[in-house]
């Protein structure tokens, strides 16, 4: 990360991702702004870095007006629940977080002439008709599924942010992030990898909705953390969006017996549970732009990111 004019501000600080984006810039000798109303950001993600002298934390609703004094040079937008049950549970408060919060830290934006990225997601391209998924395809999405607060919301987002470049030259980057894993998730909030891991290690059954034949691409945090930190300073002006995601595709099915390996102790089986409505049947990213753009592609293979997750989640669930 290149020196930059003011803090750095990043909005769901206290987030799985957001948490290592903070970690990330406090070690590289920046002064960070952490932002995050605790709904589903854990003050625990964050405890590390609390005394550190160029570290701040505002509990605040990105949703309500922002009022931030200090200088701000770069804005990291990752303010939205991420995992299907979090973002299912209040869908009005989903859409407004990817809607609003757009719109105030958008402003926030042109008010300090900062430099901005939003992270949008994978979930943008619904349950996509294009196997790999490039940048340039549109997406399925349906617009009334149990689902679409979130699809949606990220949709409307990235629309807001090349209106705000458009209209107002506001310097904006988007990536488009597919499954991530790693330390700081939280262990209870739904995702398939936190939930293998916990199922295995609490010796409860492994749950796969469907047959498990769908697939997704499991890139480890690290990656995903330096693809980020690229799309910021890319010296070509790119605004993206950019998909930012592993190439390597796995069935959910493969991936449960992966994990049940990995802990050969856990008496867990595997179950088999009914498909929710609008559950994306394939999920990986076309990273050829990535590649051009950025040279950025990941490195972290699947079981060595997962033996440090499931490493994270012993401690987790054993404190």
């Amino acid at each position: 990360m290149k020196n930059t004019p003011g803090k750095i501000l990043v909005t769901g600080g206290a987030g799985f991702v957001g948490s290592h984006l903070c970690k990330y810039f406090l070690d590289s000798g920046h002064e960070v702004i952490c932002l995050d109303d605790l709904s589903t950001g854990r003050k625990e993600n964050i405890a590390p870095l609390l005394d550190n002298k160029n570290f701040e934390f505002v509990n605040q609703d990105i949703t309500k007006p922002l009022e931030i004094s200090k200088k701000i040079g770069q804005i990291f937008n990752f303010a939205c629940p991420a995992s299907p049950p979090r973002y299912q549970k209040d869908p009005a408060q989903t859409l407004k977080t990817s809607i609003l919060g757009s719109l105030n830290i958008l402003e926030l934006a042109r008010k300090n002439n900062a430099r901005i990225l939003q992270a949008s997601t994978s979930e943008v391209y619904g349950d996509p008709r294009v196997h790999p998924q490039p940048e340039t395809y549109w997406g399925n999405v349906n617009p009334i599924g149990v689902r679409s607060c979130y699809d949606e919301g990220k949709r409307a987002a990235e629309t807001l942010f090349f209106d705000y470049n458009r209209k107002y030259g506001t310097d904006i980057r988007v990536v488009r992030i597919f499954n991530t894993y790693g330390p700081n998730m939280d262990p209870g909030d739904g995702r398939v990898v936190s939930n293998f891991i916990t199922q295995a290690l609490e010796n409860k059954d492994l749950t796969i909705y469907g047959d498990g034949s769908q697939t997704r691409s499991f890139q480890y945090i690290d990656d995903l953390v330096g693809g980020i930190v690229k799309m910021m300073d890319n010296k070509n002006n790119f605004s993206g969006p950019v998909n930012l995601g592993t190439p390597d595709e796995f069935s959910v099915k493969e991936l449960a017996e992966i994990i049940l390996e990995m802990i050969p102790e856990s008496k867990s089986e595997i179950v088999y549970r009914d498909l929710p409505q609008d559950d994306p049947k394939q999920r990986k990213p076309d990273i050829s732009l990535a590649k051009k753009e950025l040279g950025w592609e990941p490195k972290v293979k699947l079981e060595e990111g997962l033996k440090k997750t499931i490493e994270y989640f012993r401690k987790a669930i054993n404190e």
